[in-house]
């Protein structure tokens, strides 16, 4: 970001790496937007494997995914949900507000998931869940459908969606007569599980929390 010219220090444009700042006094840009210190607010990335609870809780003493986290002194949340089988990134913070606004539907925050689905689905199955299909009574909005690779035994498919209602993807396979054998999610909001092994987390770098901002001030819901 420095070398491109999209860091300015105090309204001017650094590109020397490894310059120093004052936090307190110098005026700190990226791509405009100005960067303020918050003190205490926590961002992290976890590769959720299958059979772990999205709950920082379990009265029924099962596994939870607290088990993976480090240990923080201030507590943090997840932002959103994936059930007990499915996998992939899982953002977690303690920055309410940021929270709310990825999981506001207003803002179209875009996730990515690879689902592997008993037998073989046809390109009209596909071409009914790009368009919706109706779960619990409600249409599903349009999603993007990439066919990975697929045979008489199952079919591995890339999922591009803007919704968060519970358990959709499987609903949505469901409804079409198709059993989902595997759910990953892959990306959100842009966040990736590349390179991090499942059941391992990640803090975020600056960049990206400054695009989450971003994204997320673009549109009001």
């Amino acid at each position: 970001m420095i070398q491109e010219g999209r860091v300015k220090i105090n309204r001017q444009v650094i590109t020397q790496l490894g310059f120093k700042v004052d936090e307190k006094k110098d005026r700190i840009e990226v791509d405009g937007c100005r960067v303020r210190l918050s003190p205490g607010l926590i961002y992290l990335l976890l590769n959720k494997p299958a059979g772990y609870l999205v709950t920082m809780d379990d009265p029924q003493k099962r596994k939870t995914v607290v088990e993976l986290l480090p240990k923080l002194k201030t507590r943090i949340f997840p932002v959103g949900r994936l059930d007990e089988k499915s996998e992939g990134a899982l953002l977690f913070t303690n920055d309410g507000d940021l929270a709310h606004r990825l999981l506001h539907p207003g803002y179209e925050i875009k996730k990515i998931y690879q689902v592997k689905v008993k037998g073989f689905v046809s390109d009209q199955s596909l071409a009914s869940l790009e368009k919706g299909v109706f779960v619990d009574g409600r249409k599903t909005a349009p999603v993007k459908a990439v066919v990975v690779s697929r045979n008489r035994r199952s079919s591995l498919l890339q999922l591009e969606i803007y919704e968060g209602r519970k358990h959709e993807i499987r609903k949505m396979f469901y409804s079409l007569g198709f059993e989902v054998q595997k759910l990953r999610r892959i990306s959100f909001a842009g966040l990736t599980i590349r390179g991090l092994p499942p059941g391992r987390w990640r803090y975020l770098q600056p960049e990206e929390i400054i695009r989450l901002k971003k994204i997320t001030s673009l549109k009001k819901p």
